[in-house]
């Protein structure tokens, strides 16, 4: 039989999982061998209960008075039977604390020398409940064993966790020599992969990374832009390079990695435009390369003016088809307005004068401009580019000596400034015509004395003068030119920024002199009046004139009606033609700016000359001016 001092047989340092169970089996068949020995000395000493013994069989032949010895030996004999048991019990104790303490050494000794391929997870260590010892379930022993078994027996404890004394062990040179190694392998993927990339780049030229453009705004005012960026900085892009599907006049800026085509004028609705910058190499060299985009314009919408005598005035905002109207303000006189691509400019008349107001294109976060005084505004014009509306203003308390009459006043948009008069050599202005040149915060106007004058409100270079003239017919888009009538009835195109000029030229077929000029991107309309040898009207038409001259009539009216204005959309796709049918029974109305109770607007499409259609209203916002009387 062991004893507490005897230790198994098992190598000093196991080295593989197959030693470490060799260990443990070895032991476990060592102790199941001392287990047999024990039990065997216990049926020796203590035999079966139900076997007589010599004892027994020498009282059973003896008298009666041995009974007593007879129970003194039963009682040894049991107690034997239970000391063997409880030496049985403490000696299987003793090897399972054996052999737990020698297999977790040999764990260490295994987990500090292995070297796994790739760490893994600590995973947990689940002991099972030791075997409770087999109590005598006799009735006489029973209180003895169950004193047996709380004596001996030791309750459970979980064992202490290792993971932290496990992660406090420091990672095994082989660990980080392969940590090394596999880093240095990952960055050299990603060298190889960005250097593979790169000599893509470069083997398949520039190509374009982002577009912006905003198409909206392009149909509404020249000066719009679309950029396309590349994936690399570029060589310089000469202008030749770039082309536009449909052709419109444009502007190149390029620098580094971005090419800004500039349109010089607004662009046509619902049209697909194609940009593309041909023979692009990259600033490091390389294969050359196009870079194209497109882009798609929106519908484009009008709003109106629509008077009504016996009721409330209403600005509408329509599509072209005139089938989604939305009125966006009304008051019961307006008297003119001007529309912005973001804001309306609208001029209403009140008891005691005139009120400028400025508001959102949807009719809200309405606020009134300051007016110079207490009186009149007419002639309402925007400048979008400068961010300023201007107007001519006139006292309500007019008199030949006292009052201002028809001034020119420009003011922000804003609001956060004072109104500011046209002042020519230090006296205020009264301006009989005036407009503000497209695209900037100069204005051009003619004063009562026939001079014509440019002055640029963003600059302080003052007014300069240009001569005499009758009136102003117009001033294109993007060319600063102006077509200007002189005192002498001949019309020239005027160059603004160098003073020359040149007659403009007649149109073919001629339709003789026209009483109003409009100009647009690629041509003008005219409005000529037909006369009989008398001088009566007999006709009037709306002409097409084309930059080469030649002519194509849009709208024509006979002697009963009237047409009070024509103008082109930014862009000069449509034109917008303003009628008044039946004039001589179509009454004027009582506004500041009369006119007949009965308008309609024609609207023309201008490559065609057809008729889109005709909707009740005037004012166009696509006219830099209100209808004269």
């Amino acid at each position: 039989m062991s004893t507490d001092d005897e230790r198994p047989e098992v190598p000093a340092v196991p080295r593989t999982r197959a030693e470490m169970r060799a260990a443990r089996e070895a032991a476990e068949a060592a102790e199941a061998e001392r287990i047999d020995r024990a039990v065997a000395s216990a049926d020796h000493v203590a035999p079966p209960a139900d076997q007589p013994t010599p004892a027994d069989r020498a009282g059973d032949q003896q008298s009666a008075g041995a009974d007593e010895a007879a129970a003194r030996e039963a009682a040894a004999r049991e107690a034997a039977v239970r000391e063997a048991g409880d030496r049985e019990v403490a000696e299987q104790e003793a090897a399972a604390r054996k052999m737990a303490a020698f297999e977790a050494a040999a764990r260490e000794d295994a987990e500090a020398t292995a070297l796994p391929p790739v760490p893994l997870a600590t995973e947990p260590v689940f002991v099972g409940a030791a075997p409770e010892p087999v109590v005598e379930t006799s009735v006489a022993g029973a209180a003895v064993g169950a004193a047996a078994h709380d004596a001996t027996v030791d309750p459970y404890a979980p064992p202490t966790p290792r993971a932290t004394a496990e992660r406090r062990v420091p990672p095994a040179p082989g660990s980080r020599r392969r940590f090394v190694l596999t880093v240095a392998a990952v960055l050299g993927v990603l060298v190889v992969v960005g250097t593979g990339l790169g000599i893509a780049s470069l083997l398949q030229g520039p190509r374009i990374s982002d577009v912006q453009v905003d198409a909206a705004q392009a149909i509404e005012s020249s000066g719009s832009r679309v950029i396309l960026t590349a994936n690399q900085a570029l060589a310089d892009i000469d202008p030749a390079q770039v082309t536009v599907e449909p052709e419109v006049p444009f502007t190149v800026d390029a620098s580094g990695r971005g090419v800004g085509v500039r349109f010089t004028v607004p662009l046509d609705d619902s049209t697909e435009y194609t940009v593309r910058v041909a023979d692009v190499v990259g600033a490091g060299g390389g294969p050359k390369t196009t870079l194209t985009t497109s882009f798609t314009t929106p519908p484009s919408n009008i709003f109106l003016l629509r008077r009504d005598v016996a009721g409330k005035d209403k600005i509408f905002l329509t599509d072209l088809s005139g089938e989604k109207a939305v009125p966006v303000f009304e008051h019961d006189k307006i008297n003119d307005f001007r529309a912005t691509s973001t804001q309306l400019v609208v001029s209403v008349e009140e008891d005691d004068g005139s009120r400028l107001l400025v508001m959102d294109r949807d009719g809200k976060n309405q606020r009134e401009l300051t007016l110079p005084g207490e009186g009149y505004v007419g002639a309402i014009q925007v400048s979008e580019r400068g961010g300023l509306v201007g107007y001519s203003y006139s006292d309500k308390e007019l008199s030949d000596t006292e009052g201002r009459a028809s001034v020119l006043v420009t003011q922000s948009l804003s609001g956060d400034d004072d109104p500011q008069i046209i002042e020519v050599a230090g006296t205020e202005a009264s301006v009989f015509v005036w407009q503000f040149v497209p695209d900037s915060a100069a204005v051009l106007f003619i004063d009562f004395d026939g001079a014509l004058s440019l002055v640029d409100r963003s600059t302080d270079t003052g007014v300069q003068s240009l001569g005499l003239a009758a009136t102003i017919q117009g001033i294109s888009r993007g060319t600063y030119t102006a077509i200007v009538e002189r005192l002498d009835g001949a019309v020239v195109e005027l160059n603004l920024a160098d003073g020359s000029e040149q007659p403009l030229a007649a149109s073919d077929p001629d339709y003789g002199t026209a009483s109003s000029i409009t100009p647009y991107p690629g041509g003008t309309l005219r409005h000529v009046i037909a006369r009989d040898d008398e001088g009566l009207p007999i006709g009037q038409v709306v002409v097409r004139v084309d930059d080469d001259g030649a002519a194509t009539p849009l709208v024509e009216v006979g002697s009963t009606d009237s047409i009070l204005q024509a103008c082109a959309s930014p862009s000069g796709q449509y034109a917008a033609v303003v009628v008044a049918p039946d004039l001589a029974n179509n009454a004027y109305d009582g506004m500041l700016l009369p006119l007949p109770e009965n308008v309609e607007t024609h609207l023309i499409d201008m490559a065609s000359g057809k008729e889109i259609v005709a909707l009740t209203g005037f004012d166009a916002s696509w006219c830099q001016t209100a209808p004269r009387f």
